[in-house]
């Protein structure tokens, strides 16, 4: 979402609920007991409207998991992941204490896989934070922690005052799982053996590209989200330097969150203008159209597909109302 906006919103929650932060993460803890069983939720019950059951845990990132039928949320201050019944009811599926903060999370059916960006919330807070980038590696069944790879050391050396934050995620074909950094300005890879490195520097990027959303798409490349220029970017796999800004007819303001849809478009929640877009693309996402416009009923980071619907999430960054997972329509 809109780093500025963002800067607003989450500086006001996170003060609320007193989160701070280190500048690295800690040591992997091996004693964290498992989680309870979390509620199944069938897609042909899902309401239009789901109220969480509390608010003030600001849960920016949503997936849907359809090995288990249920939807998962994370939690920019409580960094547990949860997962939410029809009802509303929550329950934490990942318990981690070296989860700070869940901002974009990801399931990979394919691999029994819950992705995570583990960064550190308290950068929009504490002006003496710098932030931590990681991404978390958890059973999808148990919520079990597999892996914490540290990505953010990638960087070398930091500049003072040079912030990390690790903001969505996205697993290419092959496994690959690939983050983006809306401070440091680049993109993270980890392969399937736990291996981080780096695929695009920000030295490449023209000073205007932010990053934020970011999906994979299966003929070898991704799709990022500038987000204060309202633009897209492709980025192909095999020459990461040659990234090409998305023609579009009109910016689309705001640009956070994106899900790949049956069809093979593209939905883009855009947090600015409380309106998730779907565009369509006939020459390999060079340019795209603009197919279709739903309302976001207000503020929404990001977006999760269940069958042939969209839902969004609305996290209330800067009330302690609580969050919704709502249904968008398409005109």
């Amino acid at each position: 979402m809109d780093r500025q906006f963002k800067l607003c919103a989450l500086t006001a929650a996170l003060l609320l609920a007193g989160c701070g932060g280190t500048d690295a993460p800690p040591a992997a803890s091996d004693d964290v007991p498992p989680p309870p069983a979390a509620p199944e939720v069938t897609s042909i019950e899902i309401p239009e409207r789901i109220v969480l059951e509390r608010g003030g845990f600001t849960p920016e990132g949503v997936e849907y998991d359809l090995t288990n039928n249920r939807f998962l949320v994370g939690s920019v201050v409580e960094g547990t992941v949860y997962a939410v019944a029809n009802d509303g009811r929550m329950t934490a599926f990942v318990r981690d204490a070296d989860l700070r903060s869940s901002v974009g999370i990801e399931v990979d059916e394919a691999r029994n896989r819950l992705i995570v960006t583990n960064t550190d919330g308290s950068v929009f807070a504490n002006p003496d934070s710098t932030g931590v980038a990681a991404i978390g590696i958890y059973d999808l069944d148990t919520g079990l922690r597999t892996a914490m790879v540290n990505v953010d050391h990638l960087l070398g050396e930091r500049a003072p005052g040079m912030r990390v934050f690790i903001n969505d995620v996205t697993v290419g074909e092959d496994g690959t799982i690939y983050g983006t950094d809306s401070f440091a300005r680049v993109v993270y890879a980890v392969d399937l053996d736990n291996n981080p490195s780096l695929l695009v520097a920000a030295d490449v990027l023209p000073e205007s590209v932010s990053m934020n959303g970011i999906v994979s798409h299966p003929d070898g490349f991704l799709l990022i989200a500038s987000t204060p220029e309202g633009a897209l970017y492709r980025v192909p796999l095999n020459d990461p330097a040659a990234f090409s800004r998305v023609e579009l007819p009109e910016p689309v303001n705001g640009a956070d969150g994106m899900v790949w849809l049956a069809d093979g478009s593209l939905a883009v929640v855009c947090g600015v203008d409380a309106r998730t877009v779907r565009l369509k693309s006939d020459d390999g996402w060079q340019s795209a159209a603009i197919t279709g416009i739903a309302s976001n009923q207000g503020a929404a980071t990001t977006g999760a597909v269940v069958g042939d619907d969209v839902y969004v999430v609305q996290p209330h960054f800067a009330d302690p109302e609580p969050p919704v997972l709502l249904r968008v329509r398409f005109e």
